[in-house]
């Protein structure tokens, strides 16, 4: 089946840790023959210290998210979007959901100062797509993907990763946004499911979207 991708020239997965965004991000770089950009969270060097003792070690994480995702932005403004289609598995402007959760007022007042103005030089992708899914099966996909400096991660802090990335897709509009429920979709294993899923994409230009897929 085909579809019109015409009017995406630069495509933003997101969602919280486990739902699946670099996952999507591989399958619409295969079909859409664009340039993926992934989310360098692995040469994050505090990060396991982080999910063992996240009040110590949050200042530290985040900045180093904040100016490694910033280096990876560097690139994609130099690329032609004229003539390369790119997906990344992330959204510059989501660092601030992490920093609001993770740092005391202080440490955000500085980190804030930072990322204000690293974000005026930040080129906004044509689409944002936000995968959803509940606290339980972002669980179980941690589980079973089983990277260990991911093991000790707490129930509650992906619940309140929910309810902050909710908050901030909900309100935001600087981009097209499509919000993609993901509870009974498995893109992976079933076809259908990935089909519908680039039937969404292709169709949606403006506003926000919220798809509730009939599986």
């Amino acid at each position: 089946m085909e579809y019109n991708f015409d009017h995406l020239r630069y495509i933003a997965v997101e969602g919280v840790i486990g739902v699946g965004k670099t996952t999507l991000a591989k399958k619409l770089r295969d079909a859409l023959s664009g340039k993926l950009f992934l989310e360098e969270f692995e040469e994050n060097p505090f990060l396991k210290e982080f999910y063992g003792d996240p009040k110590r070690f949050a200042f530290q994480t985040q900045l180093f998210f904040l100016l490694s995702r910033y280096k990876q932005q560097e690139k994609i403004v130099q690329y032609d979007l004229f003539q390369e289609r790119m997906i990344a598995d992330y959204m510059f402007q989501k660092d601030r959901i992490f920093a609001t959760l993770n740092l005391d007022d202080k440490e955000f007042s500085l980190y804030n100062m930072l990322a204000r103005i690293l974000e005026k030089q930040v080129t906004k992708p044509d689409l944002a797509i936000y995968l959803r899914a509940r606290t339980d099966r972002l669980l179980e996909n941690i589980a079973k993907r089983g990277r260990p400096y991911e093991q000790d991660m707490q129930r509650d802090y992906l619940t309140s990763l929910n309810r902050l990335y909710d908050e901030f897709f909900w309100n935001y509009d600087e981009t097209p946004v499509l919000i993609l429920n993901m509870e009974n979709v498995d893109f992976v294993k079933n076809e259908d499911h990935l089909q519908q899923i680039f039937a969404e994409i292709s169709k949606h230009r403006s506003g926000t979207k919220n798809v509730n897929f009939d599986i």
